[in-house]
């Protein structure tokens, strides 16, 4: 069972898995961000439930495991109105490990919940391991830290079979454009600038979206129950960069691509987590964000309709 498996990571997790042969029910709600041009139908092992993850009473029958993706996920979001993110993150992962609770202990499925990098909050030097502390600076990075907490905890008190995964920075085709990858591109190719915030400075680790998904399905195939997994690239770009190397994917010059406006509040600096755990299970990364920008531009320009050399 993969929840919030019309969004981005969670629809690259869905295909792999159908086209590696597992049987999977996908619960999404179907939110603004759900993706159109999915197709998973086609797939006879297949199944479709759309359903706030807040409001399921019961499992699907035979659900041996659990990848929660569904989350509101967009930081300024967050800022602005972040009830919506209260509501998915945190009572959403409650009533989902309520809902293993209730299983026979001999019946629980294994319980992966998707975390971020966020939740350890900036680190100027060096990178986060999984055992440090978590100190979440903006409510989306808030209500996941609670989630991991809430997992901890229920695997703590009630023994459930549980493991958390915490990923850098995702990029690749599919994403919704609020973020910033996703959002360069289509802004670019239909003529706009695009919106930096402050100096742009601030770092990231870069992480294909697809390889994330392969250190998830690693994790959970050889990877101990009970653990926490940090997944990373150790491919790090500042905000600006990350956005010029997209605007030179376009063909613009970087020079002419941005408008840059006041920081949000609760910025981090920088993001950067150790993923040594995750590599000595024979997980690597394979693409690069600078190999891939080029096939991402192609597929976003076939998706709006424009010819190589055209702009709306």
């Amino acid at each position: 069972m993969v929840t919030g498996g019309l969004g981005f990571i969670g629809s690259y997790f869905v295909r792999m898995a159908l086209e590696r042969g597992y049987e999977v029910v996908n619960v999404d709600k179907v939110t603004y961000a759900a993706r159109q041009d999915l197709g998973f139908e086609r797939f006879p092992n297949y199944h479709f439930i759309k359903a706030d993850i807040c409001e399921l009473t019961h499992l699907p029958v035979g659900v041996e495991a659990i990848v929660n993706f569904a989350a509101e996920s967009h930081v300024d979001n967050a800022i602005l109105a972040n009830q919506d993110f209260f509501h998915s993150n945190v009572q959403g992962v409650y009533n989902l490990l309520e809902l293993v609770r209730a299983k026979d202990e001999t019946d629980r499925p294994l319980f992966v919940q998707i975390s971020t990098d966020e939740v350890y909050g900036t680190i100027l030097r060096g990178s986060f391991k999984e055992t440090d502390r978590l100190c979440p600076s903006n409510p989306y990075s808030a209500t996941k830290a609670a989630a991991d907490q809430l997992v901890l905890g229920w695997k703590n008190t009630y023994g459930l079979p549980v493991q958390i995964i915490r990923s850098c920075n995702n990029y690749g085709f599919g994403q919704y454009p609020e973020k910033l990858l996703a959002k360069t591109i289509e802004f670019l190719l239909r003529g706009k600038k695009m919106t930096i915030h402050g100096d742009g400075s601030y770092r990231r680790e870069w992480l294909y979206a697809g390889d994330n998904c392969e250190a998830i399905f690693l994790i959970m195939e050889r990877g101990q129950v009970g653990e926490i997994y940090n997944v990373s690239s150790g491919e790090e770009h500042s905000v600006l960069e990350a956005a010029s190397m997209a605007a030179q994917a376009v063909g613009v010059d970087p020079k002419d691509a941005f408008v840059f406006i006041p920081n949000r509040p609760g910025q981090d600096l920088r993001y950067s987590v150790n993923s040594d755990k995750v590599r000595a299970l024979g997980w690597r990364p394979t693409r690069t964000l600078a190999d891939y920008l080029k096939e991402y531009v192609a597929l976003y320009r076939k998706q709006l309709g424009l010819d190589s050399g055209d702009q709306e």
